[in-house]
């Protein structure tokens, strides 16, 4: 049998009376909290779980605090590592309220990037509060994590329900980006998670180079003659002793290799140290040219010659190795008065300093010292960097998230230096690399950068390790069993 038709179960306008009253409720005894949805920016396809996410929106909603004598009981815990405060609350909204002005929201979301919804597949996942989502408590100050949605009590009356009721936990942060704009919540965040600092300078310096001139019987030049094959490393370049006998005066050099298709092999070698004392002979140009062995490398076939010459470039020195350099530096020789002008190339270490300056062409014909000059930077130390703005290293390709910012005036108070306090890295940065910001696109010189510094009263692991270390020997070992 149907139900009887001449008594309704809970009619339209019954039910907009009951949740216009409970809305009303909810504003007089409610208190105004701020929901945060969650935007996933990276999940794990086979395990499903989230990796990165991040928090930049906020809505005010009313909610009545269903905790009336404090944080839910039993919220204390006493684990292995210490007290973990769980400090549960329950909230309630009105269904209605939040499915007008905070649900048309979270569906643009889903329009703009399908990867930012959890689907539900019973709930449309946009409809209703989800888990994983925020809500900052004003009264205490605090974020707390959505846990469970209760979406049917009281259970249908009149045929339907009315409310949400919000099971929140106290938020553990995990490195997502929160970006509020509101001081309150984002301040919450600035210093918590895995922080590392770095210091940037406004300008970098430029490198210093000097040549000392050799004498008679130098190696003014190697001529690669066959530039060998399946080289896995960088072979060793061995030149013959110098007739001299004397061990400084041999001349010294190194081999660069370079990749032709799936194969490696020497693509040039550059003097380190022209050497002196080889025999010479008709016009200052050697006659029967010392022995250039290559070996190692895991290759083999490389060969090259050498040409001597007189008063050329004995080898460079880098005096100052400047900072702040993003691709390799053209090196100048002055030329001498009669001769040939020497030439060199510059190298680069991962800090942006020029570690070396190595000989193409030795030269020859100088009487005296030439002026070797290093080209200089390009101008950086320009605008400022912006709150959980996204950054990059010129070199490293590393990016990471301002969580602070803050000028270093107690180095220099005329010209502080800037630390970024960065969390969600992708790497490691350089030191001397440039820290390019997304949005503001101010460029400053990493001139120190910790890989170890990161909140301190999180940093437990090698504590754990020390600890366990005591207890379990690893040493002979696994006490867990080998696989």
């Amino acid at each position: 049998m149907t139900l009887n038709s001449f008594f309704l179960q809970g009619s339209a306008r019954e039910q907009f009376l009951v949740q216009d009253l409970i809305n009303e409720q909810l504003k007089i005894y409610g208190i105004d909290v701020y929901y945060i949805p969650r935007k996933i920016l990276k999940s794990d396809n086979i395990l499903n779980e989230i990796q990165t996410s991040k928090f930049d929106d906020n809505y005010i909603i009313e909610a009545y605090l269903d905790n009336y004598d404090g944080y839910a009981p039993g919220s204390d815990i006493m684990t292995k590592f210490g007290l973990r405060l769980k400090n549960e609350v329950n909230l309630i909204i009105s269904r209605e309220r939040f499915e007008e002005f905070i649900s048309p929201f979270l569906s643009g979301i889903q329009d703009a990037n399908e990867q930012f919804v959890i689907r539900d597949e019973d709930v449309p996942v946009t409809g209703r509060p989800r888990e994983g989502d925020l809500i900052y408590f004003p009264l205490g100050q605090r974020l707390f994590e959505i846990k469970r949605v209760e979406a049917e009590k009281p259970f249908y009356q009149l045929g339907k329900t009315y409310v949400y009721e919000l099971l929140c936990e106290l938020y553990e942060y995990e490195n997502e980006l929160i970006d509020t704009s509101i001081e309150a919540i984002d301040s919450l965040v600035q210093d918590e998670g895995y922080i590392t600092s770095l210091l940037l300078v406004p300008t970098g310096t430029t490198a210093i180079g000097t040549a000392t001139v050799g004498g008679v019987g130098m190696i003014g030049e190697i001529i690669l003659t066959d530039d060998g094959y399946n080289y896995t490393s960088t072979p060793t370049v061995t030149i013959e002793a110098s007739p001299t006998g004397i061990p400084a005066d041999i001349a010294t050099a190194v081999a660069i290799t370079t990749s032709i298709g799936n194969s490696k092999s020497v693509g040039s070698i550059k003097i380190t140290n022209s050497g002196i004392g080889y025999t010479y002979s008709y016009k200052n140009f050697y006659v029967s040219p010392p022995l250039i062995t290559i070996t190692g490398g895991n290759g083999a076939g490389a060969k090259a010659t050498a040409v001597v010459v007189d008063n050329g470039i004995r080898f460079l020195t880098v005096n100052d190795p400047g900072s702040g350099y993003v691709e390799t530096p053209e090196v100048t020789i002055s030329g001498p008065s009669v001769g040939q002008t020497a030439t060199a190339v510059a190298v680069l270490n991962s800090s942006g300093e020029v570690s070396e300056l190595q000989i193409i062409n030795a030269g020859y014909g100088y009487t005296e010292a030439p002026t070797v000059t290093i080209a200089g930077l390009s101008t950086v130390g320009v605008g400022t960097y912006i709150i959980s703005e996204s950054i990059t290293g010129s070199r490293s390709g590393t990016t990471a998230t301002i969580k602070n910012i803050k000028l270093r005036t107690d180095i220099n108070v005329d010209n502080p230096p800037i630390e970024l306090f960065v969390g969600i890295n992708t790497g490691q940065f350089f030191n001397g690399e440039i820290i390019t910001g997304l949005e503001s696109s101010a460029a400053y010189i990493l001139k120190l950068y910790d890989n170890d510094n990161y909140g301190e009263p999180y940093d437990k692991n090698e504590e754990i390790e020390f600890e366990a270390d005591n207890i379990l020997d690893f040493s002979e070992s696994n006490p867990f069993g080998e696989y």
